[in-house]
């Protein structure tokens, strides 16, 4: 029976090159109609460290990284020790056979990976050895990766002419090798073609293009792991009359480069951190207390403080929806996929402009680096919405009343003032304690514009729901559906629209005996906020800087879905 998924992974030290054999096996497999995932972790240091990269390729959809390798491609031996218990029992583990030797593992495949590439004049050509070698022993024909190689280098005046032949030359030589081991993993079979147009792209590129479609057109940013990408694409695309984007000198200056740019009528945005967050709660609170739209992209890592720069975590949400000190509540959307990171960006810019003020779009690690095809967005059924501009008169009050009112742009008529401190309908300072109430009463109304929310449910009859949030949705989904196929009773919740959740999703999840949420934090921040809202929920928590397990997540569930058997909890 020919295979319908594959997973390689490549272990080693930074700096190795398989990062190009990773990326461009899975774009490879894409261009042929394959669906293709790619995940990535590795150390903070510029170069060496421990680091692994995953490729997935599939027949089918699907949605994550995977679980136990059918390759494992190895460049020393700390790799091979901590990485071989999670290859398969057929499985194959492939070694540098000049530097390394596993004799001792009836699955070791070893092919002089260098050595080859050497002899085709290219001596950095090794990945392309291993790719030709991975494509050998899992049937992929050589004319998807020479189709690869020919669209990826094809620049001759900035490659040169020797490029092309010389990878496809070293695709062949690892091939042959392949070959002559006598190992097989199975052909894989055919790809079910899309009959849409995709694209292959990661996580900061899509939020990117979403933000640009939605409008964006002034950014600010600070570098800062694993946001920085984002901001270079801003530098690279926000070009033009009308269109900004500049590195700052700290993420404070970001944010309030973000409200003097959104108050003057641009559409702002900014990407960081979790540390860069920090830095920003004091504008964040203005930009909420002024009324000020803006959108604020975390991409989330591993903290507090320095923490694991360059590695996953879901530690941000409560600070994300309680970003400054006082009575805050900012709006959060949490992406899940590649595809959302998209679709995340369109919509966190269209709740800040409609409700006029700070939105966070929470991101993470595991995605902004996370390469996959997806379909390419129809943008002519995108809608992008525009905040409502005041044309009146002079004499507008700009903070009157209880609802949202029209926002007058500098140069024009409705001069008003943006205050940080307490205001009235004017925005002029009072500490007035009746003033206070009515506009506390006034910013927190604002947040009924936002119940607009969709959600993902299976099998919302069940007693018994799994809900996980943000990167956390592909492993769990998988999981999930492993869970019903073995008979067990239970439902499928998921949304990104964390802050103001859909009031039907929440009014569902009350009925619930049980809402299970897996989350990588230790505090179980989604379930805490689900709580609050008389939700009987726990979360399944994982801190590790690796996304969630799917077997592990199988059987994290299956152990306390029985546990509460007795007290009268079925499943």
């Amino acid at each position: 029976m020919k295979k319908t998924d594959f997973v390689v992974r490549f272990a080693g030290e930074g700096g190795q090159g398989f990062l190009t054999a990773a990326t461009g096996f899975a774009r490879a497999n894409a261009q042929a109609g394959y669906h293709a995932q790619t995940f990535a972790t590795f150390p903070s240091q510029i170069k060496g460290g421990p680091t692994f990269m995953q490729a997935r390729v599939s027949t089918e959809q699907m949605f994550s990284r995977g679980d136990a390798l059918d390759v494992l491609v190895v460049f020393n031996d700390d790799a091979y020790e901590e990485h071989k218990d999670d290859v398969k029992p057929d499985g194959l583990i492939v070694y540098d056979s000049d530097k390394l030797q596993v004799a001792d593992d009836a699955r070791g495949l070893g092919i002089p990976f260098d050595k080859l590439a050497k002899s085709t004049g290219n001596s950095r050509a090794a990945n392309m050895v291993m790719m030709g070698a991975l494509a050998g022993l899992v049937g992929v024909p050589q004319a998807i990766l020479e189709e690869f190689v020919r669209r990826r280098w094809s620049n001759v005046a900035r490659y040169g002419e020797d490029i092309v032949p010389q990878n496809i030359q070293a695709m062949t030589l690892g091939r042959e090798s392949a070959a002559e081991s006598g190992f097989s993993l199975g052909e894989l079979a055919e790809p079910n073609v899309p009959d849409y147009e995709q694209i292959f792209l990661n996580g900061n590129q899509a939020i990117s293009l979403g933000a640009a479609h939605a409008g964006v057109n002034f950014f600010a940013g600070y570098p800062i792991s694993p946001a920085t990408t984002i901001l270079l694409w801003m530098e690279a695309n926000l070009v033009g009359e009308g269109q900004f984007a500049y590195q700052v000198s700290s993420e404070i200056e970001a944010i309030n480069a973000l409200v003097g740019a959104s108050y003057g009528g641009a559409k702002a945005m900014t990407a960081t951190a979790g540390p860069g967050l920090s830095l920003m709660s004091e504008g964040l609170g203005l930009a909420w207390m002024a009324e000020i739209p803006l959108v604020v992209v975390d991409v989330q890592r591993g903290g507090p403080a320095t923490g694991l720069p360059t590695k996953t975590e879901q530690s941000d949400l409560l600070s994300a929806m309680k970003p400054s000190h006082g009575d805050v509540s900012v709006p959060v959307i949490a992406p899940g996929t590649v595809e959302e990171c998209f679709y995340g960006a369109v919509a966190a810019v269209n709740w800040a402009e409609r409700y006029q003020g700070p939105v966070i779009l929470l991101s993470e690690h595991a995605l902004s680096e996370r390469e996959q095809n997806i379909r390419k967005p129809d943008l002519d059924s995108v809608k992008v919405e525009n905040r409502l501009v005041y044309t009146g008169d002079n004499g507008y009050r700009r903070y009157e009343g209880s609802e949202l009112s029209a926002m007058p742009i500098p140069g024009n008529p409705g001069s008003y003032v943006a205050n940080a401190s307490e205001h009235d309908s004017l925005g002029d300072t009072t500490h007035l304690g009746s003033r206070h109430v009515e506009m506390t009463n006034r910013r927190f109304s604002k947040l009924n514009c936002l119940l607009d929310g969709t959600y993902e449910s299976e099998n919302a009859d069940a007693r018994i729901a799994l809900m996980p949030w943000g990167g956390s949705k592909g492993p769990s989904l998988e999981a999930y559906q492993q869970l019903v196929a073995a008979d067990m009773d239970i439902a499928w919740y998921y949304t990104m629209y964390l802050n103001p959740l859909p009031p039907k999703l929440l009014e569902e999840l009350r009925q619930k005996d049980l809402v299970l949420v897996p989350e990588l934090n230790y505090l179980g921040q989604l379930s805490s906020v689900l709580r609050a809202e008389g939700v009987k929920a726990e979360s399944i928590t994982q801190y590790t800087g690796l996304p969630l397990g799917i077997s592990d997540l199988v059987e994290r569930v299956t152990q306390r879905v029985a546990a509460p058997k007795q007290e009268g909890i079925t499943a």
